[in-house]
């Protein structure tokens, strides 16, 4: 089984930050597999280091920014065709929507992370694609998505409801995480395959700052990891980031927690 990692710094519709973040990304991921390569001790990177497809997409053209949907439906397409594993690591969320017309119209539930309900209609929002409400933009039904870490206030449940089979607060899990993680499990257990999506706001901004739309009261990284255990299996498709906003960092901290989780994702898939 091999991993693909791509790095879609896509930077319209958002913060043009958040595609700084991919950028950066990209480039400590690059040092990452080359300090790999130049290690002659055995090392448990050996189980990932040969296995690892990397691509890089660049934005420098009106006609990358012109196809873009397109260039990254056909990327995710070929991974998936391979059996690949993906880490599909996005600049401001709409980067995940190529993901989700892919899976448009199939059963693959989608845990979402996310400090927002992507599905937002109030008087000053655009009806035009936005990293606010992409969801309303999918080409297709929308695959079932689990929201988990939400702190929305304000969506009426019967609008929400028509785009999320279920969302969990981040009150509900601060609360109680024994039983939402118990739920999820179940949830992941029952589904055909999953898919992960982690926009990067659905941390509290006390522990990861560098979030582009950050809100207050959100998870930690310990809970957003146990969330990851909780729906982990052998049909997991792969895991997208987005929303990473280096210019908000703390001393590279957050860029750090980013790079060890996607190390951790790739040991944990390879060493099965």
């Amino acid at each position: 089984m091999k991993s693909a990692v791509m790095f879609f710094p896509f930077p319209l519709f958002g913060s043009p930050g958040a595609a700084a973040g991919a950028e950066l990304l990209a480039d400590a991921f690059r040092e990452l597999l080359a300090d790999n390569r130049r290690e002659r001790m055995p090392t448990r990177a050996r189980a990932y280091q040969h296995r690892v497809r990397r691509r890089e997409f660049a934005f420098e053209t009106l006609a990358d920014c012109h196809a873009w949907r397109q260039r990254a439906r056909q990327a995710i397409r070929q991974a998936w065709k391979q059996g690949e594993f993906l880490l599909w690591v996005g600049g401001n969320h709409v980067a995940t929507l190529p993901l989700l017309d892919e899976l448009a119209g199939s059963d693959t539930l989608v845990i979402q992370l996310d400090a927002h309900l992507d599905v937002y209609n109030l008087t000053d929002c655009t009806s035009e694609l936005s990293h606010g409400n992409f969801l309303l933009h999918c080409d297709g039904p929308l695959p079932p998505i689990i929201n988990v870490g939400h702190r929305e206030l304000l969506l009426p449940p019967e609008h929400v409801g028509r785009y999320y089979r279920r969302t969990i607060p981040a009150t509900e899990l601060l609360l109680g995480p024994k039983s939402v993680l118990d739920q999820l499990r179940t949830e992941a257990r029952q589904a055909s395959r999953v898919l992960i999506d982690l926009d990067c706001d659905v941390f509290d901004p006390a522990t990861f700052p560098a979030a582009a739309q950050a809100m207050p009261l959100g998870l930690t990284p310990a809970l957003v990891l146990s969330v990851i255990d909780a729906v982990w299996s052998d049909r997991l498709l792969g895991v997208a980031f987005s929303e990473f906003d280096p210019s908000r960092d703390r001393n590279d901290e957050c860029l750090s927690l980013l790079m060890w989780l996607i190390e951790y994702l790739l040991l944990r898939w390879h060493e099965r």
